[in-house]
């Protein structure tokens, strides 16, 4: 029986990196197939973090736009004027005004 263990303990030396490959394996379907922390999860995710991203920019350049609308507004009378004839279709006696409708 001595020369049987021999043989398995000289197996599991020279197989040393078997132990290894079991446990690499486990974590990576660990990974995958995790619900917490699944790659399929955390790709979503960050598509979700890039669109928010995107609509945070698209909203800070509208506010940065109206901003210096009402800044041009409160600053010149002359630009509050136009955008009161835009707005309620008004014209001045010498004007012709065209309104032009898009879908």
């Amino acid at each position: 029986m001595g020369s049987r263990l021999k043989k398995i303990n000289f197996w599991l030396r020279r197989k040393s990196h078997l132990p290894l490959v079991l446990i690499g394996s486990l974590v990576v379907l660990v990974l995958f197939f995790n619900d917490e922390t699944s790659l399929a999860l955390n790709m979503k995710y960050e598509k979700e973090i890039n669109k928010l991203t995107l609509q945070i920019k698209e909203c800070r350049d509208s506010a940065a736009y109206y901003r210096q609308q009402r800044e041009a507004i409160l600053h010149d009378s002359e630009d509050l004027e136009h955008l009161a004839r835009e707005r309620f279709h008004m014209q001045r006696p010498t004007e012709d005004v065209f309104l032009l409708y898009y879908k």
